[in-house]
């Protein structure tokens, strides 16, 4: 199965950029030369909670988080941020992403056998690998149970031949056509990997290309389903109830999903969106202090009483105004990508049409040796990046704070 809308020739690059965990040029806030705009503008490069309000409207709630944007869903304006563009392990939150890859491009009602390559650590809703489940089983056990099982087996179908791996590869393409070039996939479930990272702002970006498309949006608001148990030769099969994660969606009046996420390293993270009077905002955060839903109620509750007072800080980017940043970027200015902190060495193969371009990623006390390829075509000043970006990467592997 192929994704179309995604070319070949960026799929390529994207397989490229995933093994050495490349964020694009276009987030850069300033560089040595070429200076280029935040994405999104320029006050949400603040490290501190960063608003514009008129006279008599209180400061939005304190929220404990590493970074979070809140932004209005349909207009796109951002009226509460802090530290949109900071980098954190994503959790589960990814699969949002994974999600929006993979459903447009496949039938809900087909048949998927799953196979032991899906059962994956962490989270599972329990797929058996001699069982057959739909891709809608498979998209509720994602979206609602958190399955890294589920979100697995979505990723190596939706990728035909190319498996998980093709389907990174066009998750980190919709990611940089979306905007969300803080963004770095190294697989479909948000488990941690060395420099699987996101931002806010990007899972804002994510949510609201999700939120445009009626499947998906219907699906994150399910809180319960069937989900089928194992088939045994001769006995009718026996089916169980799963039930969202997102403990938002139970618990405030108007919540429309989307999802949550938790590992130790990434603590808690969350991508929450909520309609009232018609009028939709949406919260996303990472590196949380905490799980319960009651401060992004909070917010909430905030927003829908003064976000049509406060003035915009920023904007979410459209696919199109993110196509024009990656068309003015400088090529010289392009920070090169990462190495992914961890391996010992990292060979793979990635193809546009018929050529093909061999990579080979050594790292050394996580310190990556970079890279040899025509794809890429680095300049000296893009290759001293990478040495300070490799260092970055490496201090990925510690908790982030």
């Amino acid at each position: 199965m192929r994704f179309p809308t995604l070319p070949a020739a960026a799929v390529a690059a994207a397989s490229a950029a995933l093994l050495l965990a490349g964020p694009s040029s276009a987030v850069a806030t300033t560089t040595t030369t070429n200076p280029r705009p935040v994405v999104g503008g320029e006050r949400l490069a603040a490290k501190t909670v960063v608003t514009d309000l008129p006279d008599g409207v209180p400061a939005p709630p304190k929220f404990s988080a590493g970074g979070w944007v809140l932004a209005d869903l349909d207009t796109g304006e951002v009226i509460a941020a802090r530290n949109a563009h900071g980098r954190y392990l994503p959790a589960s939150t990814l699969k949002t992403l994974t999600v929006l890859t993979t459903m447009p491009q496949l039938d809900p009602g087909a048949l998927v056998q799953a196979a032991n390559e899906d059962l994956v650590e962490g989270t599972q809703v329990g797929l058996d690998p001699h069982s057959k489940y739909t891709v809608q089983q498979l998209l509720l056990g994602t979206m609602l149970s958190s399955g890294n099982d589920t979100a697995t087996a979505l990723a190596r179908v939706a990728g035909g031949a190319g498996g998980v791996r093709a389907t990174v590869a066009a998750m980190q393409a919709n990611a940089q056509r979306l905007g969300a070039f803080d963004t770095v996939v190294h697989n479909p479930s948000g488990l941690d990997a060395p420099g699987q990272l996101s931002s806010a702002y990007d899972l804002a970006l994510v949510a609201r290309a999700a939120m445009a498309l009626p499947q998906l949006r219907a699906l994150v608001a399910t809180k319960h389903a069937q989900f089928p148990g194992k088939q045994l030769p001769g006995k009718k099969r026996k089916s169980y109830q799963i039930s969202n994660h997102n403990t938002f969606l139970f618990n405030y009046d108007g919540a429309t999903g989307v999802k949550n996420g938790y590992t130790v390293a990434a603590r808690w993270t969350a991508i929450a969106a909520a309609t009232r009077g018609g009028h939709t905002y949406v919260l996303t955060a990472l590196r949380r202090g905490e799980s319960s839903w009651r401060p992004q109620a909070a917010l909430f509750d905030w927003a829908f009483r003064y976000g049509g007072l406060a003035r915009p800080v920023g904007s979410l980017v459209t696919p199109e105004q993110a196509a024009e940043l990656q068309a003015a970027a400088p090529a010289t200015a392009s920070p090169a990508p990462v190495a992914a902190a961890g391996s010992a060495v990292a060979l793979a193969r990635s193809s546009a049409g018929d050529r093909s371009t061999l990579v080979l990623v050594a790292t050394a006390a996580g310190i990556a040796v970079l890279l040899v390829g025509s794809l890429l075509g680095l300049s000296a000043r893009a290759r001293r990046r990478q040495l300070h970006a490799a260092r970055v990467a490496r201090s990925a592997r510690q908790p982030v704070r």
